[in-house]
């Protein structure tokens, strides 16, 4: 009987985004020694290639602590692996609680993208660590491992955040650069207020360069009050030569947003100091350079492979001149994201992670 990977995702409801991109990306590594019974949104329209992919509606939004909690219980009890695709503090308490005892070796998988510390969450971590030494958990970078392993976990690895393979353009021709782009959920942690006074920028100064921005919100419909605020006066800016894209996107429609863009990502350091950005890996993927926040992940992949440009701050001014030095050298930028998405679509291919998870 073929073995069983439980990957619980809560957040997952659509095929838009890096959650799907992350969780589709793990499927297609999957061999056919093994079934994955994917429990996500109850509302979930998503689909995935393969016989041995099963989907389980389940969450609902208001009651997903409560349900991951017994589905915790149940999962723990029946035979097959968890694996927690997207691992946040009260997913290692809850895991606790539903054990009752210490769990087996190789049992609950939890992948953390990214973890904020204060003493507190540091408190309860090293606590867990003694409970649950057979926890395995994951990280992308070694700044998020470390936090676990200087908790005293000693299953904590490195494995590199997967990303679904896609078809990496060739050279810009004729048409070159087309517009701006903020592509991805309206946030403020993200830069949207950033990007918004660039385009009030734009106007003021009488200027033409094309902008295209998603404000579709992040899970369940929400904006925090900011962003909310920032959208309302995008409309009142009334800049002309802007493109707006409220609501969520299919793949084909996302991925042809970045299509002769340059990609706007003006990210929070602290937040994104180490912190992997889908955003980029698809913006290189597609042969789009980026303007970046310092300090950042996303600032050190652009220096990486000269694909960008790292601002020293967010003003307009700024971002403005980083924008008009990668337009008068696009060819150039764009044949060096077309190699940044190559190498590093190798370098975060789910091949790793499945083998962690069944080895």
């Amino acid at each position: 009987m073929p073995e069983i990977i439980n990957i619980v995702e809560p957040t997952l409801t659509n095929e838009a985004g890096h959650c799907y991109s992350f969780i589709s990306s793990f499927c297609k590594a999957c061999d056919e020694n093994r079934t994955i019974r994917l429990w996500v949104d109850r509302h979930a329209e998503v689909s995935f290639a393969g016989r041995n992919i099963h989907i389980r509606k389940y969450f609902n939004r208001a009651l997903r602590r409560l349900q991951s909690y017994i589905l915790y219980k149940r999962l723990l009890r029946t035979p097959g692996r968890i694996f927690i695709s997207t691992a946040g503090s009260a997913d290692f308490l809850l895991l606790d609680w539903a054990a009752k005892g210490v769990l087996p070796p190789k049992k609950a998988f939890l992948y953390s993208h990214w973890f904020r510390p204060n003493d507190k969450k540091i408190g309860r971590l090293k606590k867990l660590a003694l409970k649950q030494p057979n926890l395995e958990i994951l990280g992308p970078t070694p700044s998020v491992v470390k936090i676990f392993q200087d908790a005293g976990f000693k299953n904590a690895h490195v494995v590199p955040y997967p990303i679904s393979e896609q078809e990496v353009v060739s050279p810009a021709g004729e048409t070159g650069f087309r517009h701006l782009l903020y592509a991805g959920a309206a946030r403020r942690d993200k830069g949207f207020s950033h990007v918004v006074d660039l385009v009030e920028y734009l106007q003021a100064r009488g200027l033409q360069i094309p902008v295209a921005l998603q404000t579709s919100p992040e899970h369940y419909g929400k904006y925090d009050a900011l962003t909310k605020a920032d959208i309302q006066r995008l409309h009142l800016i009334a800049y002309p030569h802007l493109q707006l894209s409220p609501e969520t996107l299919n793949n084909n429609e996302y991925a042809a947003l970045f299509d002769g863009a340059i990609c706007i990502q003006l990210y929070d350091t602290a937040d994104f100091v180490d912190r992997i950005s889908g955003v980029t890996l698809d913006a290189f993927s597609a042969g789009c350079p980026i303007v970046a926040s310092p300090g950042t992940w996303i600032a050190r992949m652009a220096q990486r492979f000269d694909a960008g440009i790292v601002v020293e701050d967010m003003s307009p001014t700024q971002v403005l001149s980083a924008v008009q030095r990668i337009i008068s050298e696009y060819a150039r930028y764009n044949k060096h994201a077309i190699a940044a998405g190559k190498t590093l679509q190798e370098e975060n291919n789910a091949d790793a992670l499945f083998k962690v998870i069944t080895k």
